[in-house]
């Protein structure tokens, strides 16, 4: 009698355990189906429903995050979800490893290299050995790599065995890097029970995520390198006759009257100087771009403006009634034109009458979600290598946050930086007082804030019109870490969870008959 009333209190307590986790699943499907019921089949929505929940207890004091990880786990098969499988860009580690070395032969080894590992059993760094050596038989592999970074490891007398070797090891803390980075920003991100795991192919990892809705926004989650740059800018009035000075210089290159690149050439010194002499002739172009679309279309035709003002006809000089705007926006062109200017201001006649020092970079975010306009922004390159005025790696913390502003709320990221990043903004803001400072993603402009004051203590905010789903994955990035190098993906399978229904309902089928026959 006493081993009965064991067995059924141990009985009782195994089904009120078993209950109590089941329960989570419940909670959460409850909590799912009223997040799909809310967005009407928009997978930003329902994400964005589900996000605004992650921290509310919504069961036995258990957060709605905390359901959905203790809930049962589901994989691929059952729930759907996307498979993908990364791959490092080797050829960046290496490149970084060496400092951005300009050395022709290191690059092109390093293309070569890169070529030939599709067809090719051998490792990338045994592959760009051997071609760094077909190049140049007397070359040493130590010149290229003895860097400050890596002093303590490779020096000038340093064989190129050594070097492959150290090169080899520290591919491996790269990929181990990466792969840390991955995880940190997927389990940030809230998929349950995701798969991450390193592939035999140097450089590759598989991602599983099972549940995920919302396939380009892990995207751009996964490949997003994080790198952060922080740029002083120009004011628009200050560049403005260079720009008419390109502008003229792409009308000269393509004329039909021009007989050869070598006469647009030959011109571009005379055309910048006529921009910079005849200042009126650049503020009736001014007065011409404010005009109303009616009356441009009354003095001539778009295609005879386009013909004369090539640059002009794209990109709309960011003006008010007939004034420049004094902030870093250059202008405003279409998306489908982006392209196309980026390819007219890359010309080289066209960069020889623009500031060396200057550097055009597009805004992530179409300013009009209809009409599809992005800012083009000036910075201003104030370093001889070409690198930022700050680099995003003095970031320590982010934190994704919201403030009242002007009866609504704006959401933005919050930055903590480390000690010599706190002093090196202090300065860069102190010497930019009333004018933009360009904080730059992955060659994107986020935002552009003013400095109004000397910033100290190294706590900064991003601010820039963000939605709650890209302001929390920009923080997750950032505080994941910077990728050592690019990835891409190289293969990706988005499933449908039909499959995993049929066999969800057959197993609850044979689960209600399986406990009625053994209850009989």
């Amino acid at each position: 009698m006493q081993n009965k009333g064991f067995v059924k209190v141990f009985a009782v307590l195994l089904t009120l355990v078993c209950l109590f986790y089941l329960s989570f699943s419940f909670v959460t499907q409850h909590y799912n189906s009223k997040a799909a019921e809310y967005a009407g089949g928009d997978p930003a929505k329902e994400s964005a429903y589900l996000d605004s929940l992650s921290t509310q207890k919504v069961w036995l004091g258990y957060t709605l995050k905390q359901c959905r990880e203790m809930e049962i786990s589901l994989g691929l098969d059952l729930k759907g979800g996307m498979n993908v499988v990364l791959e490092l860009n080797v050829a960046d580690v290496i490149r970084s490893l060496s400092n951005n070395n300009q050395d022709e032969n290191f690059n092109k080894a390093l293309d070569l290299a890169y070529a030939h590992q599709a067809t090719s059993q051998k490792d990338f760094i045994d592959l760009f050995a051997e071609e760094y050596k077909k190049l140049d038989s007397g070359a040493r592999l130590s010149a290229i790599f003895s860097t400050f970074e890596l002093k303590d490891k490779i020096t000038p007398q340093s064989s190129d065995a050594q070097v492959v070797s150290v090169l080899k090891q520290e591919l491996q803390s790269a990929i181990d890097n990466s792969f840390n980075v991955l995880r940190t920003r997927i389990d940030r991100f809230g998929v349950v029970s995701p798969n991450i795991q390193r592939l035999e192919t140097a450089g590759r990892i598989l991602v599983e995520l099972p549940g995920v809705k919302e396939p380009e926004r892990v995207r751009k989650l996964l490949q997003g390198s994080a790198n952060l740059e922080f740029w002083e800018t120009y004011k628009l009035p200050e560049i403005y006759q260079q720009l008419v000075a390109a502008d003229n210089v792409l009308a000269t290159i393509l004329s039909k009257e021009a007989s050869a690149d070598s006469v647009a050439t030959d011109n571009v010194e005379k055309i910048a100087d006529a921009a910079d002499a005849n200042v009126s002739e650049a503020d009736s172009l001014l007065a011409e771009l404010g005009q109303d679309k009616k009356d441009t279309e009354a003095n001539q035709s778009m295609e005879e403006f386009a013909k004369q003002h090539p640059l002009f006809a794209l990109l709309q000089i960011s003006q008010y009634n007939g004034q420049l705007s004094p902030g870093s926006t250059v202008g405003i062109a279409q998306a489908k034109d982006m392209e196309k200017i980026s390819e007219y201001l890359n010309m080289k006649q066209v960069k020889e009458v623009l500031p060396r020092n200057l550097a055009l970079k597009w805004g992530v975010k179409a300013i009009d979600d209809k009409e599809q306009f992005f800012e083009l922004y000036a910075l201003k390159v104030t370093n001889r290598d070409g690198s930022p005025a700050l680099g995003g790696d003095v970031v320590t913390d982010a934190s994704a946050d919201f403030m009242q502003q002007a009866g609504r709320s704006e959401q933005m990221v919050n930055m903590v930086m480390n000690a010599e990043g706190s002093k090196a903004w202090a300065r860069l803001t102190k010497e930019n007082i009333g004018r933009q400072i360009a904080i730059v993603l992955d060659e994107m402009v986020y935002s552009a804030p003013n400095v109004n004051d000397e910033i100290t203590g190294g706590r900064s905010q991003i601010t820039g019109h963000f939605t709650p789903e890209e302001a929390k994955d920009l923080a997750n990035v950032l505080k994941s870490g910077k990728m050592a190098a690019s990835v891409h993906i190289v293969q990706e399978d988005v499933v449908g969870p039909s499959l995993g229904q049929e066999a969800i309902n057959a197993g609850v089928i044979s689960f209600v008959l399986a406990l009625v026959l053994l209850m009989v």
